[in-house]
């Protein structure tokens, strides 16, 4: 499976949908909504951790990598969701979380009680607190204040670059990565795609302290060599000059989700300037052939903007986040993108300079029916509230008892599930969900659009983002006006036909209109 030019959809199980009334999503849950992800126009699903946990982390704080949580069904489930997402041309993709693992852990235990264990071993000590060059800084200031946690049992401390529940696993080590790829072995055997593979540069960092060949990049080689093929997406948040080593000879990772493009896509929309996004165009290296990037608008995180300029982040958190509850580790956002943007018209377009990107575009659950987040909530937990599928209770996620759901839906305020809900938006014309539906199966109709083939387009005025895809025989132009006026635009192009636009316009030629945050994708002659 090649991910350039495929559309993905991030969910998460537990917030999902509810299918047996306990008041938590499932993966039953899921294959009763496979309906909704292909009429959103996504072919892939991304399914956040489901395994045995504490639940913590969101899921992230693993016990047992190889069998599924029973608040979220069974193997049997795991596989009936699988060959069920199959049926409807849906690929799987699920969560590898190798760098951690839960204190919980069964290796961690046996770690803990005895100093002769095998599983001392696969994780990362040290006889005081101290610099780590595999981990600079802890993730969460604020929350953690150092990277390393004493444990009284091994009088010693063990290093966590996430939260103290998180044990740090030694990657370098090879019966971590024999572990690791048994874990691969285990999901291919059940039908999965691809892997999402969390924290990747601590992973690379980690295994260079063990064997400096190639800087530690000979990880993902062994990593891909694991997954035989099969897709590995990364999450690597690095400056783009960086990328090359993740890709290496199209023999690592077969994709990296770009932090540095979201962060300026945010600085283009607070500016209502394309010039920032035209700028990581410009510098966004062309990966191998069959590699690619991976784009999108919110994910399950804060809206990390560490690849912004201190001026730039702050111009970002003046225009999206004014108040400091709605921002999280000093570095970013914990809004979801409706509230931040407001307008429909402005969330609209922001979702067509996603799906116009070079790559493979991410709708992340709710996003595509404009859900808002509940600062009420802890840190990232503000952005993980339940889907919201109808005005019934529960929002429609689940048929539990009053106050059973924790954290429940939105309540009060525009973003009410009694007002923003599937229901209301999939069969009115025009609704958010409908656009951005229309852009989805248009993109994925578009077939491959490789990096290679792409370019920015500066036109006038400014607020006029284009990027331009050039094809065998034709190019593909697409354009988004960031501004709230409405603007003409002279192109130095052939146009040949409309094939999406967010209004009725006339008929397109070298001089168009856009209205106020308005998008066009226009077929024109390819003049390379």
């Amino acid at each position: 499976m090649r991910l350039d030019g495929r559309v993905i959809y991030q969910l998460d199980p537990a917030t999902f949908f509810d299918s047996d009334g306990d008041g938590a999503g499932d993966l039953e849950g899921v294959v009763r909504k496979l309906d909704h992800i292909r009429a959103v126009g996504a072919d892939t699903l991304w399914l956040q951790p489901f395994y045995v946990s504490p639940y913590r982390d969101a899921g992230y704080d693993i016990v047992d990598h190889r069998d599924v949580s029973s608040r979220f069904g069974t193997m049997a489930d795991f596989e009936t969701l699988v060959a069920r997402c199959h049926q409807v041309d849906l690929k799987v993709m699920i969560e590898l979380v190798v760098q951690h693992t839960s204190v919980d852990h069964p290796w961690f235990r046996a770690a803990r009680v005895d100093a002769d264990s095998p599983y001392r071993d696969y994780y990362v000590w040290a006889s005081e607190a101290r610099d780590d060059p595999a981990v600079e800084k802890p993730v969460f200031p604020g929350v953690e204040d150092s990277i390393w946690a004493y444990d009284d049992q091994v009088g010693k401390y063990y290093r966590h670059a996430f939260y103290r529940h998180e044990a740090d696993l030694d990657v370098g080590h090879p019966a971590v990565r024999a572990e690791i790829a048994g874990i691969i072995r285990h999901w291919l055997d059940r039908g999965v795609d691809g892997f999402r593979v969390d924290a990747v540069p601590y992973m690379v960092r980690q295994a260079a302290l063990a064997d400096g060949r190639d800087d530690g990049y000979w990880f993902l080689s062994e990593l891909a060599a694991a997954a035989d093929g099969v897709p590995l997406m990364g999450e690597v948040d690095v400056a783009p000059d960086q990328y090359g080593p993740y890709f290496g000879d199209a023999d690592r990772l077969h994709a990296v989700l770009d932090f540095w493009t979201n962060n300026l896509l945010f600085l283009a929309l607070a500016r209502c300037d394309a010039e920032p996004l035209l700028r990581g165009l410009r510098a966004q290296p062309a990966p191998p052939d069959g590699c690619t990037y991976v784009n999108w608008l919110r994910n399950h995180d804060e809206l990390d903007l560490d690849r912004l300029t201190e001026a730039e982040r702050h111009e970002v958190f003046d225009a999206f986040a004014p108040e400091e509850n709605m921002r999280a580790f000093g570095r970013g956002i914990r809004r979801r993108l409706a509230p931040m943007l407001g307008d429909e018209r402005r969330i609209a377009m922001a979702h067509a300079i996603a799906q116009s990107l070079p790559g493979a575009p991410v709708i992340r659950y709710g996003e595509e029916i404009g859900m808002s987040e509940d600062l009420s909530l802890p840190d990232r937990a503000s952005v993980r509230t339940p889907m919201q599928w109808s005005a019934a209770d529960n929002a429609g996620f689940s048929k539990a008892p009053p106050g059973v759901v924790e954290p429940g839906p939105i309540a009060a305020g525009p973003y009410a599930f009694t007002s923003v809900n599937v229901a209301e938006q999939e069969l009115r014309p025009g609704s958010l969900l409908s656009r951005v539906s229309q852009l989805a199966t248009t993109r994925r109709s578009l077939g491959v659009l490789p990096s290679g083939s792409c370019e920015g387009v500066a036109v006038e005025p400014r607020s006029v983002f284009g990027v331009l895809h050039r094809r065998r025989d034709d190019a593909v132009l697409m354009l988004a006006n960031l501004s709230p006026d409405e603007v003409r635009v002279h192109l130095p192009y052939d146009v040949r036909a409309d094939l999406l636009a967010d209004s009725n316009y006339q008929p397109a030629t070298d001089d168009l209109v856009l209205t106020g945050y308005g998008y066009r994708w226009l077929r024109v002659h390819n003049a390379s």
